[in-house]
C-alpha cells in the first residue's frame, strides 16, 4: 500500500489543537493593520472548524 500524502497546502494552514479539533487562522491579519476597521481585525482571528468539515481535513491530512 502506498504512504499517505498530506496535502501541502493544507498542512501550512491548519493544525491540530490540544483538544483535537483543528484550527486555522483567517486571512488579513498579517499586514497593513492600521487601515483596517476594528470590525475586520476581531472577525480574522483563530477559529475552529467546524464539526461537518472535520472529515473533509482528516482526508488532507492524514497525517495529524
Amino acid at each position: 500500500m502506498p504512504k499517505l500524502k498530506s496535502h501541502s497546502g493544507a498542512k501550512k494552514r491548519v493544525w491540530k489543537t490540544g483538544s483535537g479539533k483543528f484550527a486555522f487562522k483567517r486571512h488579513s491579519r498579517n499586514h497593513l493593520l492600521m487601515q483596517k476597521n476594528k470590525r475586520q481585525k476581531r472577525i480574522n482571528r483563530t477559529v475552529v472548524a467546524h464539526s461537518t468539515n472535520e472529515r473533509a481535513l482528516v482526508a488532507l491530512l492524514p497525517s495529524l
